[in-house]
């Protein structure tokens, strides 16, 4: 039997991951089937990938040996609780779902599921994703299939859910959303100097992803040690560096972390 993977919800991420693993060949597209309350994304998804679109999300998960749960945190409880018998002892059952504990997966699937919480970002669309995952205790079921669908798709690391799966959900999930505000800042500052908006993000972008890949290439050289070697004594990086710390940029983007950290503790009370 081939294992099919199905995704309940048909959101960005799901769409990243679907472009990864047939980017990579991990699947077939007749492997991968998708449900969605509002029937346009499935579509679309089906349109372009040639995947399988399930009327229910009962029917999804019959035919699936993996479930991967890609719906909003507020709505995942609504989504799987009525549907909860339906799934099988032996499926793997993933939550993308920020800020929802195992401990509450757990109360509405059947004993046996092998359940998993992953947390991932969009760049899983061009094999540059991190994801972080978890189980209630050791799965090596969940283990291989990280190991064997999620590596070839980036950095993959297992954590303890609590603050480490929380510090990571914000560092790199919600992470690459304030990194992209920033890249905003930088292309508008261009833009204020008479530079075209188009060649503006050009510049942003490779100024990103060029230090990114350095910085990724020189491990283990640390960021401090990296960013020494660009910072020349009274010269513009320093004089820039200088505005930044006055400034106190760290408190900034620490409290901003913070903020995302308790809207993740307000999801997995709600």
């Amino acid at each position: 039997m081939k294992e099919v993977i199905g995704f309940v919800g048909a959101g960005n991420m799901c769409a990243a991951l679907i472009e990864g693993w047939l980017g990579k060949s991990l699947v077939q597209a007749e492997e991968v089937c998708v449900s969605n309350r509002t029937p346009g994304k499935p579509k679309k998804l089906a349109e372009q990938w040639g995947v399988k679109v399930c009327a229910t999300n009962e029917e999804l998960v019959d035919q699936s040996n993996v479930v991967v749960l890609a719906v909003k945190p507020q709505d995942l409880i609504l989504a799987v609780e009525p549907i909860g018998s339906t799934f099988r002892p032996d499926q793997i059952v993933i939550s993308l779902a920020a800020g929802i504990p195992l401990r509450r997966l757990k109360k509405i699937l059947p004993q046996g599921t092998h359940i998993a919480r992953v947390m991932a970002n969009t760049p899983a669309r061009i094999n540059r994703g991190t994801f972080a995952y978890c189980t209630a205790g050791n799965d090596l079921v969940v283990d291989r299939f990280m190991e064997r669908m999620f590596k070839p798709l980036g950095f993959t690391v297992r954590l303890e859910e609590g603050e480490p799966f929380e510090a990571f959900s914000v560092a790199t999930s919600a992470g690459v959303g304030f990194i992209y505000e920033m890249m905003i800042y930088w292309q508008e500052w261009l833009e204020e100097r008479g530079i075209e908006p188009e060649l503006a993000q050009q510049m942003t972008v490779h100024t990103f992803s060029g230090a990114s890949e350095l910085a990724l290439q020189s491990m283990p050289q640390t960021l401090s040690e990296l960013q020494a070697k660009v910072t020349s004594k009274k010269g513009i990086t320093a004089a820039g560096l200088d505005s930044l710390r006055e400034l106190e940029m760290d408190r900034l983007l620490r409290i901003s972390f913070e903020k995302s950290a308790l809207r993740d503790r307000e999801l997995s009370q709600d």
